[in-house]
């Protein structure tokens, strides 16, 4: 099987930055991997010498088939970084496997990727993989299980679905003149999806997640999520791009003794859905940090 590449974005968090790829080396896959890093250039004098410090760090990573280290000289944001990287290994590669700088992964992630992603080659439903899973008890017969939205905390896709990705935004007025539409992309309510979509669209965020999501929500796609998380979060300190303090309510420690081995047919499970939405609606207060946070970030 040929494994996907990863894709590494990283900027100015030289800790965050060791530890991503520290977890990384501990899958038995990586020697087998190219990592590609995306280094960003620093957007104030007062990154660069965190940029610089990165920089320093990645020239030194070892573990993997092969490191290829690509730096920005000037700042091109997190959104147009990663369009950039994802749409040129997609291009080169047809798969691609996403990580950021502030995410801690399982030591079975990479075989998860890889399964996964060769599993639903062909099954055009399926347009994303995600590593991450709330903190939520699923019962399932599967490891695994399907939700009708994306993921930017440790994915992959394949080019097949990234060609659909449409940073235009088409879709937004069809759910603008159509409440259940809304309804629908706020996960029945429990999300405030629209409103961040509404922020993107008048350009006082710049998300690529957000537009992604649209993407896929208007082919009525499907993402692949482990019933335990394989990533961790550690960027809920102060230091992200989007990331305020607190926001540990959306991680979950993790189960380094989980692998998923059995995965299911492309079809969302309502009982496990039902689940997953109970909890992002309990997340509401969230939801405000980040989009205030946001809101900071983009003035």
């Amino acid at each position: 099987m040929q494994l996907a590449p990863i894709a590494l974005f990283v900027y100015n968090r030289p800790w965050h930055t060791q530890q991503t790829v520290e977890a990384l080396k501990k899958n038995e896959l990586s020697k087998e991997s190219d990592l590609f890093i995306f280094s960003d250039g620093a957007k104030t004098a007062v990154d660069a010498e965190n940029v610089r410090r990165v920089r320093d760090y990645i020239n030194t990573i070892d573990g993997f088939r092969s490191v290829t280290v690509e730096k920005k000289e000037r700042n091109y944001g997190l959104a147009n970084s990663i369009i950039g990287g994802v749409t040129t290994l997609c291009d080169k590669f047809r798969k691609v496997i996403v990580i950021e700088d502030d995410l801690v992964v399982s030591r079975y992630f990479l075989e998860y990727m890889n399964a996964a992603l060769k599993r639903y080659e062909q099954d055009e439903k399926v347009m994303q993989i995600s590593g991450h899973m709330f903190p939520v008890e699923i019962a399932s017969e599967h490891d695994a299980l399907f939700l009708p939205f994306t993921t930017s905390w440790g994915w992959a896709t394949w080019k097949r679905a990234w060609d659909q990705f449409d940073p235009t935004m088409n879709g937004y007025e069809k759910l603008r003149k159509s409440k259940m539409l809304r309804r629908k992309f706020d996960l029945d309510g429990s999300y405030a999806y629209f409103k961040m979509l509404e922020l993107q669209v008048k350009g006082k965020i710049d998300s690529w997640a957000i537009r992604w999501y649209l993407s896929v929500f208007m082919l009525d796609g499907l993402t692949l999520f482990p019933v335990k998380t394989l990533v961790n979060n550690i960027g809920f300190d102060g230091s992200g791009t989007h990331c305020g303090e607190g926001g540990g309510e959306m991680a979950e420690a993790v189960d380094y003794d989980f692998a998923v081995q059995k995965y299911p047919n492309a079809r969302i499970e309502e009982k496990s859905k039902r689940a997953v939405f109970g909890y992002l609606a309990s997340q509401s207060g969230l939801m405000r940090l980040i989009l205030r946070r946001i809101r900071q970030w983009s003035r």
